[in-house]
């Protein structure tokens, strides 16, 4: 984890410069702080961002990516429940339950894919297994699963149609607020900020 070096009184815009955040969300924060922003953020892929990028716990992350990933299960072909068993077998890996491995997620992923589902059916419900399973092969970790979270935060954002995607952003935003408290994305900050005088 790299330390930031933020100064004393600066913003929370600077910290989100220096983790390397979009311009776009930038310039949204502006002069926000961190309660405000994260309270008003209506974006639960820029959240799921954040709270990926202060490395908090990875199966918090994920159980909120899963939450945000069953808005899209709607546009799921009726009868069809590979999608939502991806999603199932994800939260019961973040669980701990006996059985629920990666592996046992990029099956569930493989046959969501399989199901030749509509693009966002499958994605909302199978980028978080795969990209868990696939990030933590690479970094060989259970653990690592940002890359899923913020796969599924997007892939569920972008499920519904043009006009319906700020609704689904909202809705992600509000979900992620209830799975991950300020309180953690705060903590997480502390402990990789370092403030000069």
């Amino acid at each position: 984890m790299r330390i930031v070096k933020v100064a004393r009184g600066r913003s929370f815009r600077t910290l989100l410069t220096q983790i390397n955040a979009c311009d776009e969300a930038c310039e949204w924060v502006g002069r926000k702080s961190l309660r405000c922003a994260y309270r008003d953020c209506q974006r639960g892929d820029w959240m799921l961002w954040l709270a990926g990028r202060l490395d908090i716990d990875r199966k918090l992350l994920v159980y909120a990516a899963c939450q945000c990933a069953r808005t899209s299960l709607v546009h799921v072909r009726t009868g069809d429940a590979r999608p939502v068993r991806a999603i199932e077998v994800a939260e019961a890996w973040c669980r701990g339950e006996p059985g629920a491995t990666l592996e046992a997620v990029r099956h569930a992923a493989d046959a969501a894919y399989a199901a030749d589902a509509a693009y966002a059916a499958y994605a909302a419900a199978a980028a978080i297994a795969d990209a868990a399973a696939a990030y933590a092969a690479a970094i060989a970790d259970a653990a690592a699963a940002y890359a899923a979270a913020y796969a599924a935060a997007y892939a569920a954002a972008y499920a519904a149609a043009a006009d319906a995607r700020a609704e689904t952003l909202a809705k992600s935003a509000d979900i992620v607020r209830a799975n991950i408290p300020l309180g953690v994305i705060e903590a997480a900050i502390a402990k990789r900020v370092e403030v000069k005088p």
